[in-house]
């Protein structure tokens, strides 16, 4: 997917449009619906012990923290800005891990989470991540691979809410961990594949940046 990617553009490394204070703004907006989300997602995850929402609640820390470094990168030059996205990319590693913890605690204990929390919950994030996408979405070219990684984040997260609400659809129809988990799995897979085209595009970026 990475031969889709728009590359560097020129004003991105002139560093004028790093301080554009709609990109600013956009933001500190994001980290903080990101930041409140986590913590109601995580309190309904532990409660009914859903697989996809840990991973999800997860994935809401990481966007905060890859839109916090974002913000706090966007004065440095163009090298360390790719590096910093080269960077950015393991933190999409971490809604996998935090899954797959809960995927042993579920084959340990195998009970399906409460389909209603689970639906509902899953419509919040969607919600809040359709907002995060559509603001990112507007500002996702002014810094090359960082602004990218944090509207992939959020535009990944989308398709992983709806996958969230079917299962506690089909929960709710037959009682099981099973779409539970498999929404969980594919909530990594997902950011695992964003993870890759992130690194790729910003280890392009940096070889650009050193032909300079």
């Amino acid at each position: 997917m990475t031969q889709n990617m728009p590359p560097m553009r020129e004003a991105d490394s002139a560093g004028a449009s790093f301080s554009d204070p709609r990109l600013i703004a956009s933001l500190r907006f994001v980290i903080g619906l990101n930041l409140a989300y986590f913590i109601i997602e995580l309190l309904v995850a532990l409660a009914i012990g859903s697989v996809s929402l840990i991973a999800d609640s997860v994935d809401f820390l990481e966007d905060t923290a890859v839109s916090g470094l974002i913000l706090a990168g966007l004065r440095f030059g163009a090298i360390w800005r790719a590096r910093l996205g080269m960077g950015l990319s393991a933190l999409l590693l971490l809604p996998a891990s935090a899954g797959i913890l809960m995927l042993f605690h579920k084959i340990a204990v195998p009970l399906p989470p409460a389909a209603v929390p689970l639906t509902l919950t899953g419509l919040g994030a969607l919600l809040v991540n359709g907002t995060c996408a559509l603001i990112l979405a507007r500002v996702r070219s002014h810094a090359g691979s960082l602004t990218r990684a944090a509207f992939l984040s959020a535009r990944n997260d989308v398709f992983a809410n709806v996958a969230i609400i079917a299962a506690g659809a089909v929960t709710a129809l037959w009682p099981s961990v099973w779409p539970d988990v498999v929404v969980g799995l594919g909530i990594a897979l997902l950011n695992a594949d964003a993870a890759r085209e992130i690194f790729a595009a910003a280890h392009q970026e940096h070889r650009d940046a050193q032909g300079r």
